[in-house]
């Protein structure tokens, strides 16, 4: 692989100007977790970041069998970070992953897939850069507990600013608890978690990370956004893996917890990643034009091919469970696959606060931040790029209040799925033009599918509901 001298020089600048004592080398599992190992520092050369480290394969999710586990990874140089939170003093590298028989790339690797996406793009001669910009919600709670067993099933969290603490007499109690549905954007003191974010910022800063904002969002217990800079698709991938670390890592710091977890309080506004994203060629802004909303026919097209491959896309940018409890009517949830400007209730809108063609872009609402970032960019770039190729008609806008029309007419809008096994079923169906140039291939769909039914959806199905006890004990 062509590896940067000048970036292999950097990191080697870096450590000995940080004093750094150990190397922390990190990859992204199938579902979207960050996994390390570490070497001290005197232990990194020039030959690792072209000939790699072993590991064993075989002990992460979704990926080698016991008979084939010997996998190498090649750290980026280019992704170098100074660790803010590991207290020996350690440089991050992220890296992809290899086959040390052939020397070829790792299929199930997905930054590979997000690598093949863009060089499909490039191929294709569509664009030459697609920008992505996430909104990756989370929340700050004080205390989180569960439990399951064969005879049990329990939960509890908990939040000082939660309505629900109002009447708490535990403790002293000083008020300003936020209610439900309205914590879009208190100040302090209703807003405790606000120096919280601003660590989180400084932190994200330091790490090359170029924020543009920070707020308290809609609902109670400590809910948050902080916004960063979009970005190409592979860095903007990296730079979501290193927010989410961060954002767990502040609020440790400061004795919370941090969550990305989509609905985690009940009959509140769950969290959501919205995604931006704007294709360009030559430096020119593909998305602007004279059609809707000032959008061009490219950028319809665009989002014609994300509302068709929908129901497929949700299970790589809605990949869990819990995902769906946020995906429903009621709560600002984009549920209807339809597009609008302005109109949050719908799955793809149109922002628009500026009419500058470089700011014209599209905001897929359905995802959200358990999402693995390589897989889901990729996938919505690839439905995007198939509307495109096959000049997919998006249909009307709709811009009326969606969630206020009768039943009659909203039986004529598509609806996003209402839970994970029937994304997987449509991802079954529809994924060819997931496969288009290689990018995904049978194995990791196929593995894909197979790893959410068996860990995820059956494990939910078997077990009784503690709210069945309360529907059910007496019948």
């Amino acid at each position: 692989m062509a590896v940067s001298s000048a970036e292999i020089t950097n990191v080697f600048r870096l450590i000995k100007k940080h004093q750094v004592k150990m190397i922390d080398l990190r990859f992204t599992d199938l579902p979207g977790q960050w996994q390390h190992f570490s070497i001290p520092a005197e232990n990194l050369d020039e030959k690792i970041f072209t000939e790699g480290l072993g590991f064993d394969g075989s002990s992460i999710r979704g990926w080698q069998s016991i008979n084939e586990s010997d996998m190498l990874v090649i750290p980026d140089p280019s992704t170098a970070n100074i660790d803010p939170f590991i207290k020996t003093k350690s440089l991050s590298l992220i890296c992809d992953i290899y086959d040390p028989l052939t020397k070829s790339p790792y299929s199930r690797d997905p930054r590979y897939v997000a690598k093949k996406a863009v060089e499909y793009m490039k191929k294709n001669k569509i664009a030459d850069t697609a920008f992505f910009g996430p909104e990756a919600e989370f929340f700050i709670l004080d205390h989180v507990a569960y439990n399951i067993n064969e005879y049990s099933s329990w939960y509890k969290i908990d939040s000082r600013e939660g309505f629900w603490n109002t009447g708490s007499e535990l403790e002293t109690n000083l008020g300003h608890k936020i209610r439900q549905k309205e914590g879009y954007f208190p100040v302090p003191p209703a807003d405790s978690t606000n120096d919280i974010r601003n660590a989180m910022v400084q932190h994200l800063m330091n790490a090359g990370i170029e924020v543009e904002t920070q707020h308290h969002e809609v609902a109670t217990g400590g809910q948050g956004e902080i916004d960063f800079r979009y970005c190409p698709l592979l860095e903007c991938a990296d730079k979501l893996m290193m927010f989410k670390y961060i954002v767990k890592n502040t609020a440790r710091e400061f004795g919370k917890t941090a969550t990305f977890m989509p609905k985690p309080i009940f009959n509140d506004n769950g969290s959501g990643m919205h995604t931006h994203q704007s294709l360009w060629k030559n430096g020119k802004p593909l998305f602007a034009g004279n059609e809707y909303a000032g959008l061009s026919k490219t950028a319809l097209y665009y989002i014609g091919g994300l509302l068709k491959h929908a129901p497929a896309l949700l299970a790589f940018t809605n990949p869990t469970t819990n995902s769906y409890k946020r995906l429903v009517p009621g709560y600002e949830a984009p549920v209807n696959l339809a597009y609008s400007k302005r109109n949050r209730s719908a799955a793809v809108r149109i922002p628009m606060y500026s009419d500058n063609p470089k700011s014209k872009r599209l905001e897929f609402r359905c995802p959200d931040g358990t999402a693995n970032p390589y897989l889901a960019f990729s996938a919505m770039l690839l439905a995007g790029l198939d509307g495109i190729e096959n000049k997919i008609d998006p249909g009307e806008p709709m811009e009326m209040d969606i969630y206020h029309l009768s039943e009659k007419e909203l039986k004529k809008i598509p609806q996003a799925p209402d839970d994970l096994e029937i994304a997987l079923r449509h991802l079954e169906q529809d994924n060819d033009f997931l496969k288009k140039g290689g990018v995904f291939t049978d194995d990791l769909i196929e593995t894909w599918i197979r790893y959410k039914i068996e860990n995820e959806v059956k494990p939910m199905n078997l077990r009784p509901h503690p709210y069945e006890f309360h529907l059910y004990y007496e019948v």
